[in-house]
């Protein structure tokens, strides 16, 4: 918090410093608009009222996508603090509808999706944590003002899949052209963070946040898809825990076990199409005799 609350003074120290450099950039931009494509800055400044009008429906659309996000995150500790304060209720309705052979099994299902749920919650955090070491180091070498913050920043967007990544890296390198010259610093970032990427797609996120809720690629990356598709940016967070709670039920029913090994990361040696076609042309002991 220390760090993180010096490089926000820091930031608005720097904020009129940061104005300034983006308008010499502007004029930098319009002279060789006007150098290279021969439009007038006049006709710039008309071109982007265009444009600006054109968008408003957009922005309103993704504002209201952010006010979206935004009231979920507040309603969070609402729904948190109310299913700890009728857990004993929810529990005894789960226990009750099933019958008491089954009790033992629903016990077992909550135990492990319990489990389950908490290990996934502790996998995102150390990889958080680890991406955020690694970013802001990066940053901090390259000389970026206000790494640590850019870099903790970054992390947190790395959640979000697909689009997360893009934003963690437009951040650094809008940073560093504001309060740099040249480029050389910005392609360095974007090959920092490339590296980052592959480290945390590779290493982290398969041996530290997969392997906590054993579900495979294919269903992780399908079951992001549909989440996102279905419930937007919380459908992206909720939807691998939810097919981890999905997987612990189906391996405890005997008709649903198929599935929960289709959603599951242990990949069989053998085809059981081949060990059935293996079987049925064994001669039996009788055809022998």
């Amino acid at each position: 918090m220390y760090f993180l609350s010096s490089q926000i003074a820091h930031f608005f120290d720097n904020l009129d410093q940061m104005k300034q450099k983006f308008s010499e950039l502007l004029i930098i931009g319009q002279k060789w608009l006007h150098e290279t494509f021969g439009i007038t800055t006049q006709k710039q400044v008309e071109i982007l009222n265009d444009a600006a009008k054109g968008s408003k429906a957009m922005i309103g659309q993704t504002l209201s996508g952010v006010l979206g996000v935004l009231s979920v995150i507040f309603l969070i500790p609402v729904y948190t603090f109310l299913i700890m304060f009728y857990k004993t209720l929810i529990l005894n309705f789960l226990y009750e509808v099933f019958s008491e052979e089954n009790q033992k099994k629903v016990g077992e299902i909550l135990s492990e999706t319990k489990s389950a749920i908490q290990s996934y919650i502790i996998g995102l955090l150390i990889e958080t944590s680890i991406v955020a070491v690694m970013n802001s180091c990066a940053l901090l070498i390259l000389g970026v003002q206000n790494a640590i913050l850019i870099g903790v920043i970054g992390a947190i967007l790395n959640l979000l899949p697909y689009i997360g990544g893009i934003i963690a890296i437009l951040l650094p390198v809008l940073m560093a052209t504001l309060t740099t010259d040249g480029f050389t610093t910005q392609l360095l970032i974007v090959g920092a963070y490339a590296l980052i990427q592959f480290i945390d797609n590779n290493i982290l996120v398969p041996r530290i946040v997969s392997s906590k809720v054993q579900i495979n690629a294919l269903i992780s990356i399908v079951i992001v898809l549909l989440g996102a598709a279905l419930w937007g940016v919380p459908g992206m967070f909720l939807s691998i825990p939810f097919i981890a709670v999905l997987k612990i039920i189906f391996d405890r029913i005997e008709g649903l076990k198929p599935w929960g090994k289709l959603l599951g990361d242990t990949i069989p040696t053998e085809h059981m199409g081949q060990i059935k076609r293996l079987r049925r042309k064994k001669p039996a002991l009788s055809e022998k005799n």
